[in-house]
């Protein structure tokens, strides 16, 4: 499971909530892929968990076994709390539940590179299916 080493604040402001708003923000920073010939690219807004992206991480290790070489370039470095079930409103915010990655449109998540054509495609859709997020495969033309 991806969690980062040290966080600055153990609790984080929970961002803007309206995925509807975010529509038109898109990604300006790993759009184009750099180290792989085929990609994941997000065509929506999401808040991906470390818990979906290492499903989807080993949905494609599986997949291509021990050819080729995956990139992830996405990292859950923020904070989400929840509160538990059945409690009442008020007395402060809750725990801790674990950290997720905002991701917009047009942002590179996964990157594959050593299998061919078929394998990668196969291997992106399947993780793809593991995420929240409307993505498509892109490859390097």
């Amino acid at each position: 499971m991806f969690i980062p080493k040290k966080v600055k604040h153990r609790k984080w402001f929970t961002m803007r909530q309206h995925p509807g708003k975010m529509a038109g923000h898109a990604d300006t920073r790993g759009v184009s892929l750099a180290f792989g010939s085929y990609g994941l690219k997000a065509v929506a807004y999401s808040r991906v968990t470390s818990n979906q992206l290492e499903a989807a991480r080993k949905a494609m290790a599986h997949y291509v076994a021990k050819t080729g070489k995956v990139w992830i370039r996405v990292f859950p470095d923020h904070p989400f709390t929840q509160k538990p079930a059945e409690v009442k409103m008020g007395k402060g915010k809750g725990d801790l539940q674990g950290f997720i990655a905002e991701v917009k449109p047009g942002r590179i998540m996964f990157e594959i590179d050593g299998v061919d054509v078929k394998a990668a495609t196969e291997a992106l859709r399947k993780a793809g299916t593991k995420l929240p997020v409307k993505t498509k495969i892109v490859s390097r033309a």
